[in-house]
């Protein structure tokens, strides 16, 4: 399984891939994903290759070769029976329509985490769910974002651009307090879109 940095770089390699027909070198994928060490990328570089998403040639200084995928995700659907009351109960009317997971949960963009903590509870979002992201590097007001503080720490907060030039992270539970930093600290990771929790 790959770590959000080395599916970043995937993407950058990717996306290099589709606009220039070739691939990219470590310098510009440094520049591209915003480091300054290709020692790092090198290692994330390695990480991709174990994983059989590239092959890397040796002594080329584009040395990238992507990967065809063994096989494509199986488009699996669920079939949507109706509506459920959880308040007042209401009557019983059978639809005949099914939901695509595999469009809402298992496209190329999208990746799964596992909340540790209650920060984010009066949105019901708990402790030890799975969340549901869409990999992003841009977020507007008020969207629940994965936010990347100084390169290091990862949180789930939803984001306030603030008129000074900080960001916002804040919590929706009343226990935790807004973060507040200078907006070059915080890097967008991803967009909060579902969860999943099973009882047991």
């Amino acid at each position: 399984m790959l770590t959000l940095a080395q599916h970043r770089v995937f993407r950058f390699i990717k996306a290099y891939w589709s606009n220039n027909q070739y691939a990219p070198t470590t310098a510009e994928i440094a520049e591209g994903i915003g480091i300054k060490s290709r020692g790092v990328v090198h290692r994330y570089l390695k990480a991709l290759e174990n994983h059989g998403y590239i092959r890397l040639a040796p002594n080329k200084k584009r040395n990238i070769t992507l990967i065809a995928p063994k096989q494509e995700a199986a488009n699996i659907s669920l079939p949507l029976l109706g509506r459920i009351a959880a308040g007042s109960p209401i009557e019983a009317v059978y639809d005949d329509e099914s939901i695509n997971v595999t469009e809402m949960f298992l496209s190329s963009d999208r990746y799964a985490l596992r909340v540790k903590g209650d920060s984010m509870i009066d949105e019901g979002i708990h402790d030890g769910d799975i969340i549901i992201c869409e990999h992003a590097e841009q977020a507007s007001n008020g969207q629940i974002v994965v936010a990347l503080i100084d390169r290091s720490e990862a949180t789930l907060k939803r984001l306030k651009k603030n008129d000074d030039g900080t960001v916002s992270l804040i919590p929706a539970n009343p226990e935790h307090e807004t973060q507040i930093y200078a907006s070059h600290r915080v890097t967008i990771q991803g967009l909060f879109i579902g969860l999943l929790r099973f009882s047991g």
